[in-house]
């Protein structure tokens, strides 16, 4: 609870040793339906340039980069990422053929501050709409919440609507519009911020754990209820 100093001005909540939160590494996240693996060139650029193929570049009209045309684009693109110190990315493994069918990343990690984003969130058309998505995100934030870390972001182009309905399906909750934050692909780009913060977590991970449940889905694997029912 808020407290009044000494100097009688009204300060925020105290948070009692606290130390930072710990180092996120690149080890694999084991689910019910997806495994995350340490982004690795040689063992995923060829499984995700077959999935990404399934869609068109309306896939990547919000994100940073193009659609790859050849493996080879791809395992640059994905090269670029297992390099970059600053991030912590991930394959999305679909069990049920133990292939690469999407990409996600920590980023913008402030340990001292207990904050990460989980960004670069690049799903084939094989994950959009499946347990899959939810799975890998659920595994994303036990992981970080388990790290310590006091808050997981979620940023979005504000005009890339579905993004931002997932992030909010999911538990994130909508902070603002950063307006003119970035200028990607030659226009303006708004950011839309969301996130969970730790005292949020048990509920939304019993929200998540209920409609992850394998009793939730029918031998076609279609939803049962949906995830709003277990709020």
């Amino acid at each position: 609870m808020p407290e009044i100093n000494q100097h009688g001005q009204t300060v925020n909540d105290p948070v009692p040793d606290w130390n930072g939160a710990r180092v996120l590494t690149r080890t694999p996240l084991a689910g019910r339906y997806c495994r995350l693996e340490p982004l690795n060139t040689e063992r995923h650029a060829a499984d995700l340039f077959d999935v990404y193929s399934l869609g068109d570049d309306s896939d990547w009209t919000w994100l940073a980069s193009t659609q790859p045309m050849s493996v080879e684009a791809t395992a640059h693109w994905v090269q670029g990422k297992v390099m970059d110190d600053a991030l912590v990315p991930y394959a999305v493994i679909d069990l049920r053929s133990e292939r690469a069918v999407g990409l996600v990343s920590y980023m913008a990690i402030e340990r001292q501050q207990g904050s990460v984003e989980i960004g670069h969130v690049t799903w084939s058309r094989r994950m959009k709409g499946s347990r899959l998505g939810t799975e890998t995100v659920w595994l994303l934030l036990k992981n970080a919440f388990a790290h310590g870390y006091r808050r997981v972001e979620w940023k979005c182009d504000s005009m890339n609507v579905a993004s931002r309905s997932a992030a909010e399906r999911l538990g994130f909750v909508w902070e603002g519009r950063l307006r003119q934050k970035l200028v990607r692909k030659g226009r303006n780009r708004d950011s839309d911020m969301l996130s969970i913060i730790d005292g949020e977590w048990d509920a939304r991970d019993a929200e998540l754990r209920g409609w992850l449940a394998e009793e939730n889905f029918d031998g076609e694997g279609r939803q049962i209820q949906r995830l709003e029912a277990f709020r």
